[in-house]
């Protein structure tokens, strides 16, 4: 992937029929895509669109959400929405589960596709929509995985520090994901503890995150993973009339894994849904032979960098204040000195997508990506299941990282 454009380089809004925009789901990320539909050319000159519709299946829900968002109109049926000439770009928001039937289904029907991390529930569903975005891609139909992280300006940052040489060799990265929305033993059931619509727990939807970075930042690529996946409350108040009122959890609470890179480099990742006190921590340390990088989600306007090439007696980690003109995505926010946040990272991930449709050019990053974590985490889970023996995996380079 190349470092992201300033605003002064982005290609002029076009003067044809605005791109008609479906979203697909409407709660929590549904929330944070429709935001970020709503606000991206108010600061990004990007081409004409139009928020056309919201879909859910509930029809009342789903009207309220599209009047509250900004779309022009709600629906329920995802398949004749993504069947209408005014439909250009489908954003699917919805559970992972249905991630592969509805961006195959929307690629087939020539629309440009952008879905939500990780790509799919299983790796088979996961090739399927790689071989299908190709398919698209040769006929100029676009695809996007949301990485939203990538688009963190102080992560897209030290990805260009490093691609400077400024840690000199990266020898090993911690990479720690932790959350504690599920701590409390009595917090009750959700789509996303059932195994047969979540896919996985902290794995698939936190660790997915965790891996990407470890990749995007380094340019590099998995070739041996060691993992281990632990549930510690298997049962939570549910829904499914059982006598105890409880209902079994199958899916994960946290995970660990140890990543070989092509490199030579290593990476140590860990993910949580149980670290109590932890809110949305996400926190990189990547160690190199010339100097050090260091972020906090909780802190995501600064990055902490070490030289290690000056004297001794000058060393020590300094902050850098994420929010000049000169990083990236920031010339359009506003005056130097003034954050912005996590809901930003969608306003950046939108105005790629649809640079990269205007341009004719493939977005970074691809289903291919999504599909090689999706590589990852199945080799997590497999050395997890065969009490963490080494799973090997083709050290290929990552298309369009």
């Amino acid at each position: 992937m190349t470092t992201p454009a300033h605003p002064s380089d982005h290609t002029p809004a076009q003067t044809r029929q605005p791109l008609g925009v479906a979203a697909i789901g409407y709660a929590f990320m549904g929330k944070a895509h429709s935001n970020a539909w709503r606000n991206v050319a108010s600061f990004f000159d990007v081409p004409a669109f139009e928020q056309k519709v919201l879909v859910g299946r509930d029809a009342t829900q789903v009207a309220e959400a599209a009047a509250k968002y900004g779309w022009a109109e709600s629906a329920t049926d995802w398949r004749s929405v993504i069947e209408r000439d005014d439909i250009h770009i489908v954003d699917i928001c919805a559970p992972g589960w249905m991630h592969a039937e509805i961006a195959i289904a929307a690629l087939e029907a020539g629309k440009h596709v952008l879905v939500e991390k990780p790509l799919a529930n299983t790796l088979g569903e996961a090739e399927l929509m790689a071989a299908a975005a190709a398919t698209a891609r040769a006929n100029g139909v676009q695809s996007m995985i949301g990485f939203n992280y990538r688009r963190v300006p102080a992560l897209a940052l030290a990805r260009e520090l490093i691609a400077e040489g400024r840690l000199g060799t990266v020898r090993h990265v911690r990479a720690a994901y932790l959350q504690d929305w599920l701590s409390d033993a009595e917090s009750p059931m959700t789509w996303r503890l059932r195994k047969e619509t979540a896919g996985s727990g902290a794995l698939g939807d936190i660790a997915s995150h965790a891996i990407d970075q470890v990749l995007f930042l380094l340019d590099d690529a998995v070739t041996e993973v060691s993992g281990r996946l632990h549930t510690f409350v298997d049962r939570r108040p549910g829904t499914n009339g059982s006598a105890s009122g409880l209902e079994d959890v199958t899916v994960d609470d946290a995970a660990w894994a140890t990543l070989t890179l092509a490199s030579g480099a290593i990476a140590s990742v860990e993910v949580s849904r149980v670290a109590t006190g932890r809110k949305n921590s996400l926190k990189l340390e990547i160690y190199g032979d010339k100097g050090t990088i260091l972020f906090d989600l909780e802190a995501l306007n600064e990055l902490g960098f070490l030289d290690a090439t000056v004297p001794v007696r000058e060393q020590g980690f300094r902050r850098i204040l994420v929010n000049e003109p000169e990083h990236p995505y920031l010339e359009a926010w506003w005056p130097q000195g003034h954050i912005i946040g996590w809901e930003h990272t969608f306003t950046h991930q939108i105005r790629d997508f649809l640079t990269a449709i205007a341009a004719g050019e493939a977005p970074s990053p691809s289903f291919e990506d999504g599909l090689n974590v999706q590589h990852i985490l199945a080799a997590v889970e497999e050395s997890a299941a065969a009490k963490n023996s080494l799973i090997q995996l083709n050290a290929t380079t990552i298309e369009g990282a």
